[in-house]
This record gives C-alpha cells, structure tokens and sequence, in this order.
C-alpha cells in the first residue's frame, strides 16, 4: 500500500519550492538536493501551515540509521515533459515531511526499475536541468541493488528469464 509523506507544508516551503524551481526551470542554478533540502528545512515551519495532497510515495524505506528514502517509481521512458512535475514532487515530500520532524534526514528520488536500453547505460541527459542525477535517480541496478544489496538486480533479471 502507498503512504502519504505528510500532509502540511508551510508557506515558507511553498515559496522556497517555487524558487528553486523558477531557477531550474530557467537555467539559473542546477540541480543541488543536498543545498535544497536545507533551503526547504530553513523554512519549513516558517508561516501559515497549508493542508495539501501531495503525490502518493510508491516505496519507503527507513534504514538502521533512522535516514528515510521515498520513491517514486516512473516507466523506464517517462515523459520528458514531466520530469518539472516529479522534481517538484520530490521537493513536496521533503517539505512535508520537515514539516511535522525538521531534524529528520531524508532523500526523496526518482527510480527506474529497468534500463530497456542495456547493455547500454541509461539516458539521463534529459534530466540534467532538473535533476540532481547523483542524489534523486536510481536507474534499474542501482535501485534494485541499493534495495536489496549488491548482486540483486542480475538475480531479479535471472528469475524473470526462467518465468519467460
């Protein structure tokens, strides 16, 4: 079942949101998750708290250390057009989920279960403008390997094969 990451988010966010990005959007400043996230945890008390839906988390993890990951999972081909959207999704997270505990450390991605382009790398240069590539995208082992460890992802393709 899909949990929700929060359901308030403070105007301050709202507006740190936005900002970021107008600037991403117009090329101003790249992608840096690490320098938005405390941008967003600078301000996500700040002002009047909104109620809002954001996106449903498709898989949440905590890890031993308390340090809690939200994906969103997206076909191997996504709509190019719509990386602005999940960006902005990603940083909703963050904001509701600081906004109810500010000291939490979170990471909010995007994961492709496979590369339909193997054995060639994926193509992530659409991205770019939008996304912290090294901080918000786990592309097919990357993602199945930080799940379940390294070597999960051949095993999943093995048992794929042999169900045909």
């Amino acid at each position: 079942s899909h949990i929700s990451a929060g359901e308030y988010i403070s105007e301050g966010a709202q507006t740190e949101i936005q900002k970021i990005m107008d600037n991403l959007t117009t090329a101003n400043s790249l992608p840096n998750k690490p320098k938005e996230i405390d941008a967003i945890r600078k301000v996500c008390q700040k002002g009047r708290m909104v109620k809002v839906k954001p996106t449903q988390v498709d898989v949440f993890i905590e890890n031993k250390n308390g340090v809690l990951y939200f994906f969103d999972i997206k076909t191997a081909k996504p709509n190019m057009g719509g990386f602005k959207e999940f960006k902005r999704t990603l940083l909703e997270w963050v904001a509701v989920s600081l906004a109810s505990n500010p000291t939490i450390e979170i990471n909010t991605l995007i994961a492709i279960p496979y590369n339909p382009y193997e054995p060639q790398p994926y193509n992530r240069w659409t991205m770019r403008g939008m996304l912290d590539i090294d901080n918000e995208l786990k592309v097919a082992s990357e993602f199945w390997d930080f799940l379940g460890g390294i070597g999960t992802y051949p095993e999943l393709l093995d048992c794929f094969e042999r169900v045909g």
